[in-house]
């Protein structure tokens, strides 16, 4: 981890602890979309999701795919900022980032409106 994605890290926590919020831009919004598009990547995150952490083995056993196609898979959400991974010997660990889905949700939700009340007729 460098130094810059420490400092993003550290305001991101910081402004989420204080209620400031990070808002989203569009690429981001598209970047996790187009993760979550594919149904075999969306099933891999929600059983990610579902659990404290997964270890990249019982991905490939749960899924019966091949460890580079899981592998893939995982570098597809971590680039959308959807997992996070720590490794621990030779194995690899994953866990999701709940507060991107959460700002994910907000960044739909205010484009399509819902955060605005809405005019009758």
């Amino acid at each position: 981890m460098n130094v810059k994605m420490v400092k993003v890290q550290f305001f991101e926590s910081v402004s989420a602890w204080l209620g400031w919020g990070f808002p989203m831009n569009g690429n981001e919004v598209a970047k996790i979309s187009k993760a979550l598009s594919d149904p075999t990547r969306l099933r891999i995150y929600e059983a990610i999701a579902g659990c404290e952490e997964m270890f990249c083995g019982e991905l490939v056993e749960k899924y019966a795919l091949t460890p580079g196609t899981i592998s893939h898979h995982l570098k597809v959400l971590a680039e959308a900022n959807l997992i996070e991974s720590r490794r621990d010997g030779q194995f690899i660990y994953n866990r999701s980032r709940p507060e991107t889905i959460q700002e994910y949700g907000q960044a739909l939700a205010k484009m399509a409106g819902i955060s605005r009340k809405r005019q009758p007729g």
